[in-house]
């Protein structure tokens, strides 16, 4: 299932929609009480968030829980790809650019906050890595696949297995390339010009 319709993708423009997906996946399916205890914020939040993401396919109702009263929420067995079509609202898409780089950030310092505190076989696995490459625009897209593929693997074993082995963790990666501005376009007009 792709995921390009407008009202589809604003569905993910709220950081906890993300937050509750992204716990689905490590914790598998869960109560909105749940989902709140581990996320720190209402139940009630995370019910509504949980029924929006309904709506469009992101989660999928597994029943009620034990107590009867409540939902069990899972991700879907097809999960969704999400692919931002060419003309889709330039703004939507920038909000939920914003909403997705935020939230990497956010965890990215948590993660900065914590490093001491991790057990010493992991405290070394979480990388900031920055550099400057020249590249083309088909060099950065390779990268790019590069990056996709290498992932791959670790990707289809996180969808295939429910249970954690021993020593294993789930970890978060974050690729951003941000081609530089033109820094001097007055250069480069005058190239141009010859």
């Amino acid at each position: 299932m792709e995921i390009t319709a407008p009202q589809e993708i604003k569905a993910l423009t709220h950081p906890l929609r993300l937050d509750l997906l992204e716990l689905l996946a490590v914790i598998g399916p869960a109560t909105a009480a749940r989902c709140g205890r581990a996320l720190g914020v209402p139940q009630a939040n995370c019910s509504f968030h949980l029924r929006q993401l309904a709506k469009y396919g992101f989660v999928a109702d597994a029943g009620p829980g034990a107590d009867r009263r409540e939902r069990i929420w899972r991700l879907p067995e097809v999960r969704p790809t999400l692919r931002v079509p060419p003309g889709v609202d330039s703004v939507l898409e920038r909000q939920l650019r914003r909403v997705v780089v935020e939230r990497e950030t956010r965890a990215i310092l948590d993660y900065a906050k914590r490093r001491d505190q991790e057990n010493p076989q992991w405290r070394d696995t979480g990388t900031l890595m920055t550099a400057v490459a020249i590249c083309s625009p088909e060099d950065a897209l390779e990268i790019k696949d590069k990056w996709k593929a290498l992932l791959e693997p670790y990707l289809a074993r996180t969808a295939a297995e429910s249970q954690l082995r021993p020593g294993q963790r789930h970890v978060r990666y974050f690729m951003a390339a941000t081609p530089i501005s033109d820094l001097d376009p007055e250069e480069e007009n005058n190239d141009a010009s010859h």
